[in-house]
């Protein structure tokens, strides 16, 4: 069983930056996708990037150029740098994982593993 833990959601001010964390409990399958999801109150879970096996990266157009998805070397560890932050993007952050992707990264039902999640709050 995969286990994702997220952290580093807070409060932060319109333009700031913020960085969440997530650890992976163990190794995924070789031909992986993990990403970072928000979920803000009456919305549909929304796919904001995506990182997969050789490392390409996808993102959502309202965070392209703002939001950055990375992994550590050892790939026990994903990343999501939030910068130029905006009120729009308050929402409980999950990470979220599985072996094999066989749809669509922004849909939420293609993964099998998920964190607990962790609220970032931005204010104007």
């Amino acid at each position: 069983q995969v286990k994702l833990v997220e952290s580093g959601g807070g409060s932060v001010q319109a333009g700031g930056s913020l960085r969440l964390s997530c650890s992976v409990s163990r190794s995924l399958h070789n031909n992986y996708c993990v990403g970072w999801f928000l979920h803000a109150p009456g919305k549909v879970r929304e796919g904001i990037a995506p990182i997969d096996t050789d490392g390409s990266t996808s993102y959502a157009d309202s965070v392209l150029g703002r939001f950055t998805i990375y992994q550590d070397s050892a790939k026990t560890t994903l990343y999501l740098q939030m910068n130029g932050v905006k009120p729009e993007d308050t929402a409980m952050y999950y990470c979220a994982a599985v072996n094999s992707l066989r749809g669509s990264w922004r849909d939420f039902k293609q993964y099998d593993y998920w964190g607990q999640g962790t609220q970032v709050t931005v204010s104007s």
